[in-house]
Parts: C-alpha cells; structure tokens; sequence
C-alpha cells in the first residue's frame, strides 16, 4: 500500500518529457516533487512556474554523481535523447546511461523506494519483427554512432533487473517510443521538431532517404499517462509505451506541410548510419496491464507543439 503523501524524485526532470511529468505529478496535492537536472539538454525555463512552490524543489545535478535525498518513487529520465546531443558526447550519454541508472539504483535499495527507468525503443535497434513486442531482444550494432544511447538503455534495463533480483528492488521499466510535443528542444534533430521548426521558418523541409522509413509519434501527455500508470501499477515492465499509429518520412513531412505551411517544399537529403528502416509498438501489454492507449492523434498534436514553436520563434501564425 502506497501511503498517502510522496515524495517524487525525477531525474532529467527539466527536460521535454520529465517537465510534463513535473506539471502532472504536481496537479495531485499530496504530491512532493523533487527534480535533479544538470541542464544538459533540459532548461529551467519548462519548470518556470513551479519555482518557489512549497511543494516543489529543483536540484542541479548530474546523475553520474551520487545523490543523497529520502523520496518515495524515483522517475530515472535522465538521459540525453537526441542522436544530435548523444553524438555530439557520446562518453557522457553512456555515462548517463550507466553510472547514471547505477546511482538511481542504490539511492532506491537504501531509501527501499520505487524506480521507473525510461528506456527506449532503441533498445529493439533496426527491428527484424514488426511490429516490436517486449520480448523481442533486438537487433543492435554494438559498435556504431547510436550505440552509447542504444547499448547505454540496454545495459541500464539489465542493471534495474539485476537489483529487483538480487536486492528486492521494486522496478518499471517504460519502453518510451518517438514522443512529441511542446518543449521539445527546436534544434534536437529529431524528425518531428525539424519538420516543425522548417515550416515555421519558411525552410524547405529534410526528409532523409529514403523517406520510406517509418516511426510511431506519441503525444507527450499521452506518454506522461502511460508513465504515471505504469509507476502506480503491480507490474515490473519491461512495456512499451507508444502509438501504434504508423507513418514513414515523407507521410510525416506532408501532414507537417499540409498543417502549418502548405507552401514549403520538401526536399530529400542524405541519412545518417543505423538509421532504424522501421518502428512500431506493439502495445497489447500496455492495453492488458495498464489499460492504457493514447489518445492524441497526430493530426491533434501537431498543431498544439506549432504553436508552442511560435512562440520560442517568435513567429506569430500569419
């Protein structure tokens, strides 16, 4: 039985998806939130209006330094998840990744707190099944550009299992899919915020070849949920939190044109290596244990993060 009043650590809290979770856990009063973040890629700015209430604390901190604080849950997000950021210091990311999760793991055996590790479906590499179940092991280059972030998650689940075996420790483990929404950083070179940010600006818009490929996009309030439920729930994971709604590239780019600027054209470059051919949850377990699936279409969300871009651009929809 969980008691009444939390404590609520999560690391990387000042980023996208762990600022959203700050804003939820925060609507629930007998919540405490307590956010470690080195800033890295995550800003003060997505926690703004939470400075200075008594419920809420912000400590700047790195995760690969140990942290001493009591707490009830542990949401471990830290982690840079931008192949721009990951590859711009790939040691820091696997650092992150690892001593990060480690550190996470031993503050949870000595307070006996519960910890929710986000992983990715990176962890699934360039898939040979599709759509990918949590019991697919994956099909990862161990030594490629993607590889600190890929094998850093990976080796991160076998630790957060290696704990609850040996030590007790009550885990979760999210297999967080393409997310998207507002606070996404502008620049990040994910697919979403480049489209997003090139129609704004009136710039052609980058679809890698070749545009075939095919990703999952699910709304950041959509995640936070299944987030929340899998904190809450009996259930150690591994589960895959995502929408199932399948789009390649180029389907992307032109939803993204036909919503925010029909006048942009679109335009086919290069790819980068280990570029993943395709990726889809398969969610049945996310449905069955959680009761969870998600609800914003892409269609919804993209104009919700347009005009969220507008606003960091400064520039006003015409």
């Amino acid at each position: 039985m969980l008691k009444s009043n939390m404590r609520i650590l999560i690391t990387g809290g000042a980023g996208f998806i762990g600022s959203h979770l700050v804003d939820r856990l925060m609507e629930n009063e007998k919540n405490e939130v307590i956010v470690a973040d080195n800033y890295f890629t995550g800003s003060k700015e997505n926690l703004r209006k939470w400075i200075g209430h008594p419920r809420f604390e912000l400590i700047r901190h790195d995760v690969t330094e140990p942290l001493l604080v009591e707490v009830d849950q542990i949401y471990h997000l830290a982690c840079p998840a931008s192949p721009i950021f990951y590859k711009y210091n790939p040691v820091k990311t696997i650092k992150t990744n690892v001593i990060g999760t480690l550190n996470m793991l031993g503050l949870a055996k000595r307070v006996g707190a519960r910890i929710l590790l986000t992983s990715t479906s990176e962890v699934y590499g360039d898939p040979l099944i599709h759509p990918q179940p949590e019991t697919y092991w994956g099909n990862v280059n161990p030594i490629g550009v993607r590889s600190c972030y890929d094998e850093g998650k990976r080796v991160a689940e076998t630790l957060m299992f290696d704990y609850h075996r040996q030590h007790g420790i009550e885990i979760r483990i999210a297999r967080i899919f393409n997310t998207y929404g507002p606070r996404m950083n502008i620049d990040d070179g994910r697919v979403v915020s480049n489209f997003i940010a090139q129609a704004i600006r009136g710039e052609a818009l980058t679809v890698q070849k070749p545009g075939t490929q095919t990703r999952s996009f699910c709304y950041v309030s959509d995640m936070v949920d299944g987030l929340i439920r899998l904190m809450g729930g009996e259930n150690t994971g591994p589960i895959n939190i995502g929408n199932p709604g399948e789009f390649t590239m180029t389907e992307l780019a032109e939803t993204v044109k036909e919503l925010i600027n029909p006048e942009v054209e679109i335009k086919m470059v290069e790819n980068t290596p280990d570029d993943p051919r395709q990726r889809k949850p398969d969610i049945t377990k996310a449905k069955e244990l959680l009761g969870w699936e998600p609800k914003v279409k892409l269609r919804e969300g993209l104009p919700l993060m347009e005009q969220d871009f507008r606003n960091r651009l400064g520039v006003p929809k015409k």
